[in-house]
């Protein structure tokens, strides 16, 4: 496990996996995923089998309270390219419909951040979000990542299109260092 002051990120377990797609499923959170649609428990399984345990080019955890042990959320790093040395930073504090909030998320993702950039070598992390999440607009600009720029019109939710909003940091900025 990878320690943080209050979080931990450990192997995602089978046992989560029903936990974890219940929090995926939920509409308020489900929106703020690239993936809109309601998964099933087979979808579910097949990217614990496919993405989790064997992509060379992901690494998953899940979120979990030191104190406890209870299980939080899930955050990760996808579409790793070892040759640039970047990947997609995501993350999401599932317990209690938080998605992000002000204590577990920031350290979860400051102790994902040390490990992209300490562990592994990684140059870049990267994240696109949805104009409207605001909640994780303020993480990234909390965390220091930079707005590198915006795509317009990309995302269809509530009734009407929303921007993509592309965020990054890199090993050699103030926070990473």
């Amino acid at each position: 496990m990878i320690q943080g002051r209050h979080t931990g990120l450990r192997a995602i377990e089978e046992s989560d996996l029903l936990q974890l797609l219940a929090w995926r499923n939920q509409p308020d959170l489900r929106r703020y995923f690239r993936e809109y649609r309601e998964l099933n428990s087979t979808q579910q399984r097949m990217w614990f089998d496919k993405s989790v345990n064997s992509d060379p080019h992901t690494r998953m955890f899940a979120i979990v309270e030191l104190s406890t042990y209870r299980l939080l959320g899930a955050c990760g790093l996808c579409y790793i390219d070892w040759v640039n040395r970047t990947a997609d930073f995501s993350l999401y504090i599932g317990e209690g419909g938080l998605y992000v909030d002000e204590t577990f998320a920031p350290d979860a993702a400051r102790v994902m951040i040390d490990y992209a950039f300490r562990e592994l070598g990684l140059h870049r992390l990267w994240a696109e979000i949805y104009s409207f999440d605001s909640k994780k607009k303020w993480l990234f600009e909390a965390l220091q990542f930079h707005l590198d720029g915006r795509h317009r019109e990309t995302h269809w939710t509530g009734g009407r299109w929303h921007d993509s909003l592309f965020f990054s940091l890199l090993s050699t900025d103030p926070l990473a260092s």
